[in-house]
Order: structure tokens, then C-alpha cells, then sequence
């Protein structure tokens, strides 16, 4: 059974594979590999037709499948013809595209996030006690003090209007992703061969917004495979390093077309 794919939708090899699995109906624990491998090489091979440029992880997935393949196809019986126990040849694959989809569902999220933040305007705190008191209060002032508690009015409404404006402006000077993974590139080509804590990689460490669009940033890196990163485990410090892509001269991070993607 073949599949109609739109070329320019994947966004890297696991993209593609998780598309497939999904169309085919599998069960993302019981891979049908033979399957899944012919629609991969058959995608690869429309891309060729199409002369369309093949990123190399796109290679090295489709020979990783091709071995998975041809593992499956080992006899499962020890030589004394007894059933024997041995790894799945899948189960590394599987756990790759798991955590595949936990990252693009958090880096959804964290992007949905950063939409809804950016759609937020804050003002400082105000002094309203001026304004509190008995509700008659007012019309037992004289011309002069109502002349005068008018003009507190207009100057309290253009410091609003003030605040309106630069908060306007601050809304356009927040620090975009891309200039994020500018910063980050920067850093280790600063720090060549060095791992980071996540933790120096935030700008401003109290900084809600900065803390989730670095780790935005750094989890749109390590898609583009410009970045790995370890956790030993959950909720503990998360280790950065470059990769060799990142480093590579004339490489610029955060999306944009490159000769092999």
C-alpha cells in the first residue's frame, strides 16, 4: 500500500518516520519494518527524482533501517533448535522516536507558550490611593482643588498612554528565537569542545520568558542536529554541547535553507 507525501513538510528523518508509522495505523511498539523501510526508501527515492538535495541523516536512518530489517530476518532458534531469547533489533528505534515525540510535543507547547506571553502587556504597579476615599469626596472640593485633581487626571492618563508606548516597544525588542540561537552558537564557538549547563545558557536567570525560549531554542538546535544534550535524569541539570555541524563555518542557526537540508 503506498502513501502520497508532500516533500517539503518533514523536518528531518524521524518527522518522516513518525508520519509513516502513524498513516499505516502501527502500533509505535510492534514496528512492521519490512513495511515501514519500503515507504522510507521509496520517499528517498522520490526526493532523488524530484532533485531534490537529501540531508545525510536521512541516509543514515534509511541504513539503520535496512539493517533492523535484515536483523529481523535472523533465525530466532538457538543451535540446538531451542527457542531462544534475543533483543528486539527494533527497541533502540523505538525509544529514539519516542523521545522524538515527547520533544516536538514540548517544543509545541513552549512555542504556544511563547505566543500567548507575547500577546501579554504588564504595567508597573500604580499608587491608587489618591483616588480611594468616600465616593462624595470630590464635590466637596473648590473650583481651584477640582481644577487641580482634574489635571492629576490628564497627567495620570498621558503616563498610561507612556506606558502603552514603551511597553509597545518592549513587545518589539524581545529577543526572537533565532537571535537565541545566534547567542548560543556564539557561546560555543567561543567554548570550542566545551559542555555547558543549560543553566549558562540563560541570559537573564529569573527571567521566565528567557528560561523557556532558550530552552526552546536549544531543543529547535538539537533537532536541526546542531546540539545534543544529556540529563542523567528527570528534573536534573541538562548538559549542551555543539556538534560538528554547529561549528562548521557559514552554518547559521534557527531554520533557513542550507545545501543539505
Amino acid at each position: 500500500m503506498g502513501y502520497k507525501v508532500k516533500l517539503n513538510v518533514f523536518e528531518g528523518p524521524f518527522d518522516l518516520l513518525v508520519y509513516l508509522i502513524e498513516h499505516a495505523q502501527m502500533s509505535i511498539y510492534d514496528i512492521e519494518i519490512s513495511e515501514i523501510t519500503s515507504q522510507y526508501l521509496s520517499y528517498m527515492e522520490e526526493m532523488k527524482r524530484l532533485d531534490v538535495p537529501l540531508a545525510s541523516e536521512f541516509l543514515v536512518l534509511a541504513a539503520a533501517l535496512i539493517e533492523i530489517k535484515s536483523k529481523m530476518l535472523l533465525p530466532r532458534t538457538a543451535p540446538g533448535g531451542e527457542e531462544a531469547e534475543f533483543e528486539d533489533p527494533r527497541s533502540e528505534l523505538v525509544e529514539k522516536l519516542l523521545e522524538y515525540k515527547r520533544f516536538k510535543l514540548l517544543a509545541e507547547m513552549l512555542r504556544k507558550q511563547e505566543e500567548s506571553g507575547l500577546r501579554t502587556m504588564e504595567k508597573p504597579q500604580e499608587d491608587l490611593s489618591v483616588y480611594t476615599g468616600e465616593p462624595d469626596e470630590y464635590l466637596k472640593l473648590d473650583l481651584r482643588q477640582f481644577v487641580a485633581a482634574f489635571d492629576l487626571f490628564l497627567r495620570k492618563k498621558k503616563k498610561e498612554e507612556e506606558i502603552r508606548r514603551h511597553h509597545i516597544r518592549t513587545e518589539k525588542q524581545k529577543a526572537t528565537a533565532e537571535a537565541r540561537m545566534a547567542d548560543i552558537r556564539e557561546y560555543f564557538l567561543e567554548h570550542v569542545g566545551e559542555e555547558a549547563d543549560f543553566k549558562e545558557l540563560v541570559q537573564k536567570k529569573e527571567d521566565r520568558y528567557d528560561i523557556a525560549l532558550t530552552f526552546s531554542s536549544v531543543l529547535e538546535m538539537m533537532k536541526e542536529n546542531r546540539l545534543d544534550a544529556d540529563q542523567k535524569y528527570i528534573y536534573g541539570d541538562i548538559t549542551v554541547r555543539a556538534t560538528e555541524r554547529l561549528l562548521e563555518a557559514g552554518e547559521e542557526p534557527g531554520g533557513g535553507s542550507t545545501d543539505d537540508e
